[in-house]
């Protein structure tokens, strides 16, 4: 281990995302135990693979390996990594010192990126697994969410100013669509890893075919059974001394992608709460403000935001790191890897672990919401009005022209007495408009503003929402 401080005390560091935010399942996953008994389950299918195809590897050798895949000691491997100034070779002989019988095979004809690199691509694999059903579980909550509201008129905004109508159900189906487009993206890199495998220091496998006694067909059987004992379907046939540093930039995009949709949604949330409409989910007990009680701060969702903004700046680092990987490799990427590939899975974690919270428990105000539908909607029912009185016989040049005097009027009551929109009063009380009136509450009704999108929720759930989410029902206990 490199030189630092002492991570369970309270007087060092230590990283918010494991201490505070992210899941124990996550944080196992990145964790040095982990890691570190993967590297001797990578050298035990290894020497499985070898002995296999006839290298001198014996079965009492391959028996003391497998009894001592958690044995580690993390002490010793400690103090030889500071003596040999080398991770990996400090765990061959950690492994090694428990391992007497089997100790002159772990590790044969392999360079460290056998059990770095291919370890990292399991750990990838491991993590995208945690994420991927976290994140179908809040596309199911905030569905169940729309289904119910599909229906709800409240104001559309856009640049943030009133526009026409839309539903509850509809803006959060604007949501739900960015997240399914995360899933399937999340699904494809995970499905597209592929495995480093055995590929020797500087991928052309020489150390193996000179171990096999140029024997090629030998070599690529050593290969795709190492590769079929880590669970993955292909290895690259392409390799430097590492997998190249472009597959942590499609996984790293793939989660800041993720982190711009979360920032979104919860953005979306607080104006809501600000505007009274929505807020997301308080204890009895919640403190909103240390300094003024009565406050309701959307906290959770402040969280995700600011979380998501350092996810969405990690993938800068695989970036630069992949542009500078000098022939068949350079070690500059090992101290940037170790920091940005376990923080972006971590912050991930915690968001969506967040975003879950919050959409099982989104409380609606429709009091509110309609309250300020009433505030803009007789502007939005001018044109309604106009049609509704040339249909009745007037012209559509003069009631254009009487509507648009009432409106300034109602405006200016609105702007500058900082009353309420009485429009429809206006014009109740103006006997042009008598033709009409009995229809004014019909022409006002905020369903008739809302075009299709109860329609367009009911669709989009059923032929785009239900078919994605079907192969996580078993982890969410539901059925589609």
């Amino acid at each position: 281990m490199a030189a630092g401080g002492d991570h369970g005390s309270p007087d060092s560091y230590r990283s918010p995302l494991a201490s505070r935010y992210a899941s124990p399942e996550m944080c196992f996953v990145f964790s040095d135990r982990y890691k570190f008994r993967t590297w001797r389950q990578l050298w035990l299918w290894l020497a499985e693979a070898e002995q296999t195809l006839g290298l001198p590897i014996t079965d009492e050798q391959i028996q003391e390996m497998k009894s001592n895949l958690d044995n580690i000691d993390f002490k010793m491997a400690a103090e030889e990594e500071k003596r040999l100034r080398h991770d990996v070779m400090a765990h061959v002989h950690t492994f090694g010192h428990c391992c007497p019988k089997a100790a002159g095979i772990i590790h044969l004809g392999a360079t460290s990126c056998y059990v770095g690199d291919n370890t990292d691509l399991i750990i990838l694999r491991n993590a995208l697994d945690l994420l991927l059903p976290k994140l179908a579980r809040v596309i199911s909550r905030l569905a169940d969410f729309a289904k119910e509201r599909a229906s709800l008129p409240t104001l559309g905004f856009t640049h943030f100013q009133p526009a026409q109508l839309t539903t509850v159900g509809k803006r959060c189906c604007l949501w739900i669509q960015d997240l399914c487009m995360d899933l399937q993206n999340l699904k494809r890199v995970r499905d597209d890893l592929r495995f480093r495998g055995v590929k020797g220091t500087t991928g052309t496998q020489a150390s193996f075919l000179q171990l096999f006694e140029g024997d090629d067909h030998k070599v690529e059987q050593l290969d795709k059974m190492v590769t079929d004992k880590a669970g993955f379907k292909r290895a690259f046939i392409i390799t430097g001394q590492t997998y190249t540093r472009k597959v942590d930039i499609e996984v790293l995009s793939v989660l800041a992608s993720l982190g711009a949709s979360v920032h979104k949604i919860c953005t979306d949330i607080r104006l809501l709460a600000n505007l009274k409409e929505m807020e997301e989910p308080f204890e009895k007990q919640q403190i909103g403000s240390s300094a003024m009680p009565y406050k309701r701060n959307p906290m959770r969702s402040e969280r995700c935001c600011s979380l998501a903004r350092h996810l969405m700046t990690l993938v800068m680092d695989p970036l630069q790191t992949a542009s500078v990987q000098w022939f068949e490799r350079t070690l500059d990427d090992s101290a940037n890897r170790r920091i940005c590939l376990a923080e972006a899975f971590l912050t991930a974690d915690t968001i969506l672990n967040t975003l879950q919270n919050i959409s099982e428990g989104l409380v609606v105000y429709p009091k509110v919401i309609e309250r300020r539908i009433r505030q803009e909607l007789p502007f939005m029912a001018t044109e309604n009005i106009i049609m509704a009185m040339v249909k009745a016989g007037g012209s559509r040049q003069d009631c254009h022209e009487k509507i648009r005097v009432l409106s300034q009027q109602a405006a200016s009551v609105v702007k500058q007495e900082g009353g309420d929109n009485d429009l429809i009063e206006r014009i109740q009380a103006d006997a042009y408009f008598s033709p009409i009136h009995s229809q004014l509450d019909h022409l006002l009704d905020p369903s008739s503003f809302t075009g299709r999108a109860s329609q367009q929720v009911q669709r989009f759930l059923e032929e785009e929402v239900y078919p994605l989410l079907k192969p996580y029902e078993s982890v969410m206990k539901v059925s589609f």
